[in-house]
């Protein structure tokens, strides 16, 4: 296939908490950075938004993943997602970004549509974990892969973060995945915080009602700061302009978990984000790193 070549992208317009593609990203791969954001936002809803039964999001995942196998194998994608998969090509054959780590993220969001269509739960932390060495690590692994940064230190240190980052989305994001039926809350640590779920769309919703939801969100706000902390040294490991966004990610990913921390039980029904104010002592943070 000649290769396509780039077509601009629509202005990034999804609510993000940390930077993508910002100034702070090098120019040079401002490019494939925004492709695969849009590769994986463009999945994600797919999965999540609109009215669409599971099966056809599943069917149209398909479809998706069948175009990434297309461009991976430098054959034309279908018209349905050329605005993503034309740039998508053009990084992919420029930078040779591996395929698998893109197919890992697609199989994260088909796991997605599965677990809310069946009201299913995550048993305990392994299962939890293997969701996001497949939703959010990759990411962290295609970001290396552009800076060049080789080594299993390094590739363990960016899951660390990574996998911090995901879980730190679900529990800021409790107040509004409950409701739509996901359910990221493992049961092993819920019953060891004296919470027993039998019945995941009644007991979840109701779950503000405990008096050790509070604790149970702490234990799991501490397992992702730990995450966190195990891999916080890959800062020092990305040069330049890179190495500071990264900074960013990590400061504000950790001022998210503290409101999450300080709301505790609230966090079922109060969402935390970052506003203006949070800037400074994110700031502060990256300079201390």
């Amino acid at each position: 296939m000649t290769p396509p070549r780039a077509a601009p992208h629509a202005p990034i317009q999804h609510y993000e908490n940390f930077p993508v593609a910002s100034w702070l990203c090098p120019p040079r791969l401002r490019a494939p950075v925004a492709a695969i954001y849009h590769f994986a936002r463009t999945a994600d809803d797919i999965a999540d938004e609109g009215t669409a039964p599971a099966a056809q999001r599943l069917a149209d995942l398909a479809a998706y993943r069948a175009d990434l196998a297309a461009v991976a194998a430098g054959r034309a994608p279908s018209p349905r997602w050329l605005p993503v998969f034309t740039p998508l090509a053009a990084q992919m054959q420029a930078f040779r970004l591996p395929e698998p780590l893109l197919a890992d993220l697609l199989s994260a969001f088909e796991q997605d549509v599965r677990k809310t269509h069946a009201g299913a739960t995550y048993a305990d932390w392994p299962e939890l974990l293997d969701y996001c060495r497949r939703s959010a690590n990759p990411v962290g692994r295609l970001l290396l892969h552009l800076y060049g940064v080789r080594g299993e230190q390094a590739l363990a240190e960016s899951d660390h973060v990574c996998t911090a980052l995901q879980l730190i989305n679900f529990w800021q994001d409790l107040s509004v995945d409950i409701p739509r039926g996901r359910y990221y809350l493992p049961l092993a640590e819920c019953a060891a915080h004296g919470v027993t779920i039998t019945d995941p769309d009644l007991d979840f919703p109701a779950l503000h009602q405990y008096q050790d939801a509070t604790n149970l969100i702490a234990a799991c706000a501490r397992h992702a700061r730990a995450s966190m902390q195990k891999g916080s040294e890959i800062v020092h490991r990305v040069p330049g302009r890179a190495g500071w966004e990264l900074r960013a990610v990590v400061q504000g990913g950790l001022r998210v978990l503290g409101q999450v921390e300080a709301l505790g039980a609230t966090a079922l029904r109060q969402r935390p984000a970052l506003r203006k104010r949070d800037a400074l002592p994110v700031f502060w943070r990256m300079l201390l790193m």
